[in-house]
């Protein structure tokens, strides 16, 4: 494998009150549940009250370690899932090597991807597919909340005893999901927000390319950085007040993913400056700032593209056969056959 991978009080608390993980994935735990909760505590209120509790943020905190916590199932489950978790570029934002295609320009479709790299010479599994992880994440939550959005307006307005209490049934299932699919998101996010996720450098300076400011080669430097050194350093806190205000404004899912992961890329090389300097050792104040910057950066995205996902949601249709979501809210759509189904 190329890449190795409770409570509130606790994360607040830090790292006394946590332990290092003995195999560590990007952030470890301390990292991921750190971006997922500050992310949900930092949501408006124009999304769903359910989500606005201190139970919805420990439980995205917690789901947003599923994807690594789900590793170990064999093949083609392990290999087809571990390359959505990074996405190797070199300094310019190529994919990989100078004939890689730019993250600027991705292909519509992932498999259109893997089609590129393998055409460049490049192996699917080396290059990762990070942003398209994260953009099928955004997609599923905007289908969520669309779904949430038509089963909430259907139960307030069924007079039916039977048909408002299968959309109440349904629609807690979905609040389920819903929480799911975030952490889900929130884990890719926080994945994108690590800086040897996005490069080819992703554990040690590669030994492969030129090295003139003399960099560590060390392949403890991924796992020692995101796992223990951030659970000794990483507060809710200090993340919370290190969050960006919102950017919602202009939004294009297929342009802000790639500018997300460049923005992290161009922390490469700081923290390899960084850690030669001496910075990420015991509880160094330098190598702290970088972390809480890294995982506030990973909790404003998620925020925002939680918020996002929310308002594309009203503008969508849902079920089949279709209906129209605000036509729902507006009570003038029936969407019994779209949800429950006409067999």
């Amino acid at each position: 494998m190329k890449r190795l991978a409770v409570a509130l009080a606790a994360l607040t608390l830090g790292a006394a009150a946590l332990a290092a993980p003995a195999v560590v994935s990007a952030w470890g735990n301390t990292g991921h549940r750190l971006i997922g909760v500050a992310a949900v505590r930092g949501l408006p209120g124009e999304l769903p009250a359910f989500l606005r509790t201190p139970a919805a943020a420990a439980e995205v905190g917690e789901l947003s370690r599923e994807p690594d916590r789900s590793r170990g199932g064999g093949q083609p489950h392990d290999r087809e899932r571990d390359t959505a978790h990074f996405v190797d570029m070199i300094e310019d934002g190529r994919i990989m090597t100078e004939q890689g295609m730019s993250i600027d320009a991705l292909p519509r479709l992932k498999s259109e991807y893997d089609a590129a790299l393998l055409a460049a010479g490049i192996k699917v599994d080396d290059a990762g597919y990070l942003p398209y992880a994260i953009m099928d994440g955004y997609q599923q939550l905007v289908r969520d909340f669309a779904t949430w959005r038509v089963l909430y307006a259907a139960e307030s307005r069924e007079t039916d005893p039977g048909k408002r209490a299968w959309y109440r049934e349904d629609r807690i299932r979905r609040e389920a999901l819903i929480l799911r699919d975030m952490g889900y998101l929130g884990h890719f996010i926080g994945d994108g927000a690590q800086p040897h996720h996005t490069t080819i450098h992703y554990n040690g300076w590669n030994r492969d390319t030129p090295n003139p400011e003399g960099f560590t080669t060390s392949r403890q430097t991924h796992g020692q950085f995101e796992g223990a050194f951030t659970s000794r350093v990483a507060r809710l806190d200090a993340v919370e007040a290190a969050m960006a205000t919102p950017a919602l404004d202009g939004f294009d899912l297929r342009a802000r993913v790639p500018a997300y992961l460049k923005t992290t890329l161009a922390e490469v090389t700081p923290f390899y400056r960084l850690e030669k300097a001496g910075g990420f050792r015991d509880s160094d104040a330098r190598g702290g700032a970088f972390v809480i910057a890294r995982l506030a950066a990973g909790a404003s995205e998620l925020r925002d593209l939680f918020v996002l996902a929310w308002r594309d949601s009203a503008d969508d249709a849902i079920g089949w056969p279709a209906v129209k979501v605000n036509e729902v809210e507006a009570g003038t759509a029936d969407p019994w056959l779209a949800m429950y189904g006409d067999d």
